[in-house]
């Protein structure tokens, strides 16, 4: 073997072992009395690490997007991959995912809700107490520890939902408009939050939302879909610095990537609403 094919390889092995996920060739098409292609065919690598958002108009399959990476539902076509593996059937070990809609159980403390989920894995009960209380202290939760979620805000539920997943240490953390049904002072400083937990456990993040603005704040890139089917037409890379917070919104290459953003996405809204014009 030549030097230069050694050295090929092996940056080509280097490349590979940076992709925390893979997507080549995926498709979902949803049959029924109308079958709807609601995805694809796409292509995407999550780097190791990475903080990556995706936008696109309401429909364009963005949550099916997730779905298939934490193998709730299978690719009609293609192929779904984390850390080497395939992804189906089942979420892999080591992914973790938080929704929009409120997923606390009204009937637990914020501890136990934090809680749930190691103790059903059979976690030690020290292990678990040292991971909880780490949680409840790094999501701020310390004075509510023994509330209900009837006597929380609806933005800290989202931080016991959030803490619920950071404790089983995932790899990769995929978030559907986590934040979505909160006022936008409120999403700003969940965003610092997010980002704080971002820094903090080394994590890949996957961000769905339909906020520019959030995703331009918290991304290192931005995945564009069209309308459906949707597919990747653009994916903007920020640059922002890894230690960055919300004050970042004051910066002008902020309004520059959200418009941006707006102009690629402007013409697939329309399409997706079936209006006519520029």
């Amino acid at each position: 073997m030549s030097a230069g094919v050694a050295v090929a390889q092996a940056q080509t092995a280097t490349a590979q072992a940076k992709v925390h996920a893979r997507l080549r060739g995926v498709t979902r098409v949803f049959e029924g009395k109308l079958s709807v292609h609601a995805l694809g065919p796409l292509d995407l690598d999550l780097p190791r690490g990475e903080f990556f958002s995706v936008v696109g108009p309401s429909g364009c399959g963005k949550s099916t997007l997730m779905d298939l990476i934490a193998g709730l539902s299978p690719p009609t076509e293609g192929t779904v991959t984390f850390e080497d593996k395939p992804v189906a059937g089942e979420v892999p070990d080591g992914i973790g995912a938080v929704f929009q809609e409120d997923a606390s159980f009204p009937w637990l403390t914020v501890r136990d809700n934090i809680a749930f989920g190691l103790r059903r894995a059979g976690v030690d009960p020290a292990e678990t107490q040292r991971r909880v209380e780490y949680a409840i202290g790094f999501m701020g939760l310390r004075e509510f520890a023994t509330a209900y979620p009837a006597q929380l805000s609806g933005g800290m539920r989202q931080r016991v939902c959030i803490a619920r997943t950071l404790v089983m240490q995932p790899r990769l953390i995929l978030l559907d408009e986590p934040f979505g049904a909160l006022d936008q002072q409120t999403r700003l400083l969940m965003g610092d939050e997010l980002l704080r937990l971002w820094r903090e456990t080394g994590a890949t993040v996957m961000l769905i939302t339909h906020a520019l603005d959030e995703a331009a704040m918290l991304s290192d890139r931005v995945g564009v879909m069209s309308a459906r089917p949707g597919r990747f037409i653009d994916v903007i890379t920020t640059g922002w610095s890894r230690e960055r917070d919300s004050n970042i919104v004051a910066d002008p290459a902020f309004g520059v990537v959200t418009a941006r953003l707006w102009s690629l996405l402007r013409g697939e809204s329309l399409k997706a609403i079936g209006a006519k014009g520029a």
